[in-house]
């Protein structure tokens, strides 16, 4: 969480994942009511269609190793090299996650328990939430905050599936709240660590002098109290951003599934007909 460009790169996985995830799990939801489970990805045929997911297993072990290099760099600040070193472990483990989906997925004959698989990626989810904001304090650790609440829904959304994997709701809130990770990232990237998007009367995220924490500083206590209350109206705006988005592509499936009679032969769900089989409450895989 150091700079720009970690928190665009974070975004840049984080919100075509959810929406992914959000759109293809709302498809299924759709054809099937009271056969849906939910599934730890929701893999496409071809094989090349998963691009995003093999793409995981470069781009996470580069940033892991990057956030080693940091490690090293500020080894000259112990409050940073703690918090890097967590942050290189919270990524290798959702590194792991994705090595484990895949597995899981090659193995599938052996009825591999997919529920394992949610508990670990609840796991995943609260070592993030123990780094989110390590070695930043004042007002910029109560902003980070928020983004940690965020992680705890996701994290609580995936031990719930690991027991109710019909649960959509649970679904609905992990899917929404991967989106909501990567908008609300982006925008602390773009309020804590430029100058141009920067709050009035705040400088950007930095090292002061004498400190071992990062601290977003401002002129005034009035400027720091505005800021963060600039913050808070813009992470409700996220989440209503997120909420309305949410709700008009279920609607926009609902809507084209309604149109064609049930056959899934629309835009949205007919691309989506070849891409998932339903999984009846007895455990076994059926072709669609």
């Amino acid at each position: 969480m150091a700079s720009l460009a970690t928190h665009f790169s974070a975004f840049a996985l984080l919100f075509p994942i959810g929406l992914r995830r959000l759109i293809c799990s709302s498809a299924l939801y759709l054809k099937n009511p009271s056969l849906y489970r939910s599934k730890a990805w929701y893999f496409s045929e071809p094989k090349w269609k998963n691009f995003d997911l093999y793409s995981l297993t470069i781009a996470l072990p580069i940033a892991s190793f990057s956030e080693i290099f940091i490690f090293l760099a500020f080894s000259g600040h112990p409050t940073y090299r703690f918090a890097f070193f967590q942050q290189s472990a919270a990524i290798f483990m959702f590194w792991a996650l994705v090595l484990l989906i895949i597995f899981r997925e090659n193995i599938d004959p052996l009825n591999f328990n997919e529920g394992f698989v949610f508990v670990f990626a609840a796991v995943s989810f609260f070592v993030e939430y123990s780094v989110i904001g390590k070695g930043i304090s004042g007002l910029g650790g109560a902003v980070y905050d928020m983004l940690a609440a965020l992680t705890l829904i996701c994290a609580f959304s995936c031990l719930y599936l690991s027991i109710r994997p019909c649960s959509f709701f649970a679904e609905f809130f992990l899917s929404s709240g991967l989106v909501f990770k990567g908008t609300w990232i982006l925008q602390l990237g773009l309020s804590l660590y430029t100058d141009a998007f920067g709050l009035n009367g705040c400088k950007k995220m930095s090292v002061w002098p004498n400190q071992d924490n990062a601290e977003w500083k401002c002129d005034l206590e009035e400027d720091g109290l505005r800021g963060v209350a600039v913050m808070t109206l813009l992470f409700i705006g996220h989440a209503i951003a997120v909420l309305v988005l949410s709700f008009v592509l279920f609607a926009l499936l609902a809507s084209n599934w309604n149109l064609q009679g049930g056959e899934g032969s629309g835009p949205f769900l007919a691309q989506l007909d070849s891409e998932h089989v339903l999984m009846p409450p007895g455990g076994e895989i059926e072709p669609e």
